[in-house]
């Protein structure tokens, strides 16, 4: 839940389409033998400046007027000459002027599709459903009219966003998602809104729709809520203390960084209370950087779902670069994109609209990178700039890596 709500507010305040819409970076490997916490980091040797990444952060915060950014990396490995560093800039609260950080909690959005899709596939692997059976099989009845079909929908096609099915965000009523701030929401009513919207034009579109289905089906083949299944299989197994589901509960516990969005009148207002009933197991959960690459190091190394079940997630079909961004590929769960020095990253992001945005990503050499804004980028560069931070972070060289002159 990032891309409907960050495109419609690009085209509002730019008029341009939102080419880089963020939505998705979150990456992790592995299966569910061994889904313990991994060992301590090793001690950090010298990490460099990183000038950079730096400058790239700095300029979010300076020009692009978000209120703190932060970057927390990590690298695996005997051979890695850095361990863990960390990035920040700006201010984790405009009030107080306390500063950024990469240990406060906040909203990671969309990043919370990977959980789920990590569960459905868990699910799979135990045969308890089938990618390839139809949702009607699940959820008799709930996708009929308005021209759609869940006897012709698979659960692969809800994971890999090519169901066919409209985005309930994309509804009008979503222009001003501040005026629903405090509503409570129930996911069979959203997919029904959903169901009163057009057919998408093209066959791959991003819509957190599919995620609420997904976890419907969770909980129609277990008996228990998709938010209980994800804790009990990833969340609790890995001991990620700082993740949870915040239910109908608007505040954000224990430290956090406040998030911020602009207003109609355009003032700059504090969002962090916020109801993300609307968000569910496609966007709800509260975590921290070094939350989100714990789960990812986990996914992405085997230790939460079998070999098959980690290959089906990594097989990917080209985005709608008009909802990604020119590149990106998604899996089940998982987007990857083409880095400036090479290779690629796995992963995906969040933005909320109360203003916090998560990204979560592995790319080569063994390292993890973790990005937090507590502001959401409001014009195409601001989009772009953020891009550049992710790629900087995975591109510029540790001391150590750069070759003398």
């Amino acid at each position: 839940m990032t891309i409907p709500f960050l495109s419609r507010l690009l085209r509002r305040r730019t008029g341009l389409a939102a080419t880089a819409a963020a939505t998705a970076v979150v990456l992790v490997a592995t299966p569910a033998a061994a889904a313990q916490a991994p060992p301590p980091a090793r001690a950090s040797r010298p990490c460099g400046t990183h000038d950079a990444l730096r400058r790239s952060l700095h300029r979010l915060v300076v020009h692009d007027r978000i209120a703190g950014a932060a970057v927390l990396a990590e690298s695996t490995g005997p051979d890695a000459p850095c361990a863990r560093w960390t990035v920040t800039d700006g201010v984790a609260d405009l009030r107080s002027g306390r500063p950024m950080n990469t240990t406060d909690r906040l909203r990671i959005g969309s990043v919370t599709k990977t959980f789920t899709a990590t569960v459905v596939l868990r699910l799979a692997a135990e045969r308890r459903l089938s990618l390839e059976a139809p949702v009607e099989r699940y959820l008799p009845g709930l996708i009929r009219g308005h021209g759609y079909d869940g006897r012709r929908i698979t659960v692969r096609q809800l994971l890999q966003h090519t169901s066919g099915l409209p985005d309930y965000l994309d509804a009008p009523v979503w222009d001003h998602p501040e005026r629903l701030r405090h509503r409570h929401f129930a996911p069979r009513e959203l997919v029904a809104d959903a169901l009163r919207l057009p057919r998408p034009r093209q066959s791959w579109h991003y819509a957190t729709t599919n995620y609420l289905v997904a976890g419907l089906i969770v909980r129609a083949v277990t008996g228990h809520s998709p938010e209980s299944e994800i804790t009990r299989r990833v969340i609790a197994p890995l001991g990620l203390h700082d993740t949870y589901w915040p239910g109908d509960d608007p505040r954000l516990h224990g430290p956090h960084s406040h998030s911020y969005f602009t207003a109609d009148d355009g003032r700059r207002t504090d969002g962090t209370s916020w109801n993300m009933t609307f968000g569910g197991v496609g966007g709800a959960l509260v975590s921290t950087p070094a939350d989100m690459i714990r789960f990812l190091t986990a996914l992405l190394g085997g230790r939460l779902l079998p070999a098959a079940q980690l290959a089906d997630m990594r097989r990917t079909v080209a985005a709608d670069p008009d909802r990604l961004w020119p590149g990106a590929r998604y899996g089940l769960g998982l987007i990857t994109s083409p880095l400036s020095c090479g290779g690629t990253w796995w992963g995906h992001a969040g933005t909320v609209p109360g203003g916090h945005r998560a990204l979560v990503a592995a790319g080569p050499g063994g390292r993890s990178v973790a990005v937090a804004l507590n502001g959401i980028p409001a014009t195409l560069q601001a989009e772009q700039d953020f891009h550049d931070v992710v790629d900087k972070a995975f591109c510029e060289p540790d001391p150590s890596e750069r070759t003398p002159a």
